[in-house]
């Protein structure tokens, strides 16, 4: 198992093949999943230590997944995206660091790819 390993949850699969593909490059484990509970059965498989996470998905959003994500005691780097408004992201953000977790990064698409490298390579 790798050192660095990657979780995407996004309901855009084009998006999340592109971040898993752009991470793999960077060395990383990754897998890409389109729904939470997807995202939920390979957490417990992966056991990642970076999750990019889309906030505004039909079944479950990004704020159920944090709090659930807090359950599981998750306390590794988060990376939050929305393609809507930025609060959806930053109120998320705030979910989490009040839940503990240090490691939060929010972003808004699009996202460049020289973006996403250099979020990936710096956490």
């Amino acid at each position: 198992m790798s050192d660095k390993r990657l979780l995407v949850v996004d309901d855009e699969p084009e998006f999340g093949e592109l971040v898993r593909k752009v991470a793999t490059g960077l060395g990383y484990e990754a897998r890409a999943t389109t729904t939470g509970h997807a995202f939920q059965i390979a957490y417990h498989e992966l056991h990642p230590t970076h999750i990019v996470m889309d906030m505004v998905m039909p079944e479950m959003d990004g704020n159920e997944l944090v709090l659930w994500l807090m359950e599981q005691r998750y306390a590794a780097n988060l990376i939050i995206i929305t393609g809507y408004s930025p609060d959806y992201a930053k109120d998320a953000s705030v979910l989490a660091e009040f839940n503990g977790l240090r490691s939060v990064i929010t972003l808004t698409k699009p996202i460049g790819l020289a973006r996403l490298r250099e979020v990936l390579s710096s956490s």
